[in-house]
């Protein structure tokens, strides 16, 4: 993941920090994975592979802190809802 770019922008007494992502090089590198056949290493498969800032992202939408054990819950939802296909390496339900 490249961070491509922030910026700092005051509205009253907030100030509000945006940042700016290309989530390509993580697609490629998951495509790469897929067409290469490593989901799978011995029994375990390989779900996805995803950037720490898009699961704060999703963490976020949700109301759930990184320590929350729903963590693993809001993850689960947003890999099969479909929505993020291309993050996925194994393409199975778990």
């Amino acid at each position: 993941m490249a961070k491509i770019g922030e910026e700092f922008i005051t509205e009253g007494d907030k100030i509000i920090h945006k940042k700016h992502h290309d989530w390509s090089e993580m697609i490629a590198r998951n495509k790469m994975m897929r067409d290469a056949g490593a989901d799978r290493m011995g029994e375990s498969v390989l779900i996805g592979s995803i950037d720490a800032d898009l699961i704060g992202i999703w963490l976020k939408e949700a109301g759930v802190s990184w320590d929350d054990p729903a963590r693993g819950d809001v993850i689960k939802k947003k890999m099969l809802s479909g929505d993020f296909d291309k993050l996925r390496v194994w393409k199975g339900k778990y």
